[in-house]
């Protein structure tokens, strides 16, 4: 189906380069643009923002309504991913005189309701801030249109379920809904889609199992947190990356990191839940610029965080789930940067979850030593059918004596008369049914 949009909006478009709209895009907008309810599952990178914020703009830009109120709302689960969202508004729509406002925590709340106060065409924000300025009576979803949930998998796994449904139940019964998620979520995904859906079309575009990706992924055994330091300063003084990403899955591993890597010289960034504003937007402006090459980061920046040339991704620490595995390598092998890497750096403790995580995807990542920076684990030396590590085979001492069998023979169940009925020799057992 041909898109059709309008043309300020094919005008930025043009001025981005878009050669052609990626598989999500072209099978999520025209349904978007029909007024179906909407709920897309694709993978992290394939371009979900746009494919909901080319529907929405385009009846914004299309249908203005100067006497009412906000017109789309979108929740999204973190400041950065709002941050980022907002600068795609801003790009797609600098041929239009739609306004957007961005509500997240960690800004003055009296600046933000001033900023409500001018009426904006769309809202984005993380829920538990715009709750705040719904009880506060700054903010009406009376006249909302478009409701987009993006990343909601990941909000409810945030623990964000119960304000993202107490928003949705104040906007206007008659807005047009778009839910994405880059996993299935299971039944509590489930259960959202049942209450802020209606009659959705539902597109399975990328599912997160047997995911077909150009990014190489390697794995590389180690001792313990001293080695895998060690192995983490070879990689970024001898990788060729523009740009790296170091996950952990602590925010006081990843602050101990940030000291490590700057004792090497490198300029990098530390960015986790703990961080004020100012220090969460300084680190991915420094980063998105160049002026950082190294960014170390817990799973806050694994959603949706779209920064051009990032070629090297990391796991100091194995995720552990298969879906944040994909989120994190997914910040690599994007359209700018197709053939990027991801290495996994997997101690003797983790190679059980390693393991899982390849079946679950139905893949095997590429095994590596790094010869100049050695250590004694070289992965399990027996593995069982399922990939994860054998344990050693009990010896049978000499000296064991055999186990006894029991001589007393089981009583035989009586019968209806009250006799016992003697079974016969090598009767098949019997089975309550």
């Amino acid at each position: 189906m041909e898109i059709q949009l309008h043309e300020s909006l094919q005008r930025a478009i043009q001025e981005l380069g878009w050669k052609e709209f990626t598989h999500v895009q072209q099978a999520a907008i025209p349904v978007a643009v029909e007024g179906k309810d909407l709920r897309v599952t694709a993978r992290t990178g394939s371009g979900k923002t746009a494919a909901f914020l080319l529907p929405m703009l385009n009846d914004l830009i299309a249908n203005p309504d100067a006497r009412a109120g906000t017109l789309g709302l979108i929740l999204l689960p973190t400041r950065e991913l709002a941050r980022q969202t907002l600068s795609q508004i801003r790009v797609l729509a600098k041929y239009s005189d739609i306004q957007a406002e961005l509500i997240t925590g960690g800004e003055d709340f009296k600046v933000q309701a001033a900023r409500m106060r001018k009426n904006p065409d769309i809202i984005l924000g993380t829920p538990g801030r715009l709750l705040e300025h719904r009880e506060a009576d700054n903010l009406a979803f009376d006249d909302v249109r478009w409701l987009v949930l993006d990343e909601a998998d990941r909000m409810l796994d945030m623990g964000m379920g119960d304000d993202v449904l107490a928003l949705t139940k104040i906007c206007n019964p008659q807005a047009q809904s778009l839910l994405f998620s880059a996993t299935s979520g299971g039944t509590a995904l489930n259960r959202m889609v049942s209450q802020v859906l209606s009659e959705p079309v539902e597109l399975m575009l990328d599912a997160v199992r047997g995911l077909e990706t150009t990014t190489v992924q390697q794995v590389i055994p180690a001792d313990n947190v001293a080695h895998k330091e060690r192995l983490l300063q070879w990689l970024l003084a001898n990788e060729t990356f523009e740009k790296a990403i170091v996950f952990t899955n602590t925010r006081d591993q990843a602050d101990r990191l940030g000291g490590v890597i700057r004792s090497q010289k490198l300029n990098a960034f530390v960015l986790h839940g703990e961080k004020d504003q100012r220090e969460r937007k300084l680190a991915l402006d420094r980063f998105r610029t160049g002026n950082a090459r190294v960014l170390i980061a817990t799973d806050l920046a694994a959603r949706g965080l779209d920064v051009s040339g990032l070629e090297l991704v990391v796991n100091f620490d194995m995720p552990r789930s298969g879906d944040e595995y994909v989120h994190r390598i997914g910040r690599t092998g994007r359209q700018d940067t197709p053939e990027g890497m991801a290495i996994s750096l997997v101690a003797r403790e983790e190679w059980g979850l390693m393991s899982s995580i390849e079946r679950y995807l139905r893949q095997q990542f590429e095994r590596r030593l790094v010869a100049e920076v050695p250590g004694d684990f070289k992965g399990p030396k027996r593995v069982k059918a399922s990939g994860k590590p054998a344990g050693p085979k009990k010896k049978k001492s000499k000296n064991a004596k055999p186990k006894k069998t029991s001589q007393r023979r089981r009583q035989a169940p009586s019968t209806a008369s009250g006799l016992a009925k003697p079974r016969r020799r090598n009767a098949p057992p019997r089975h309550d049914v």
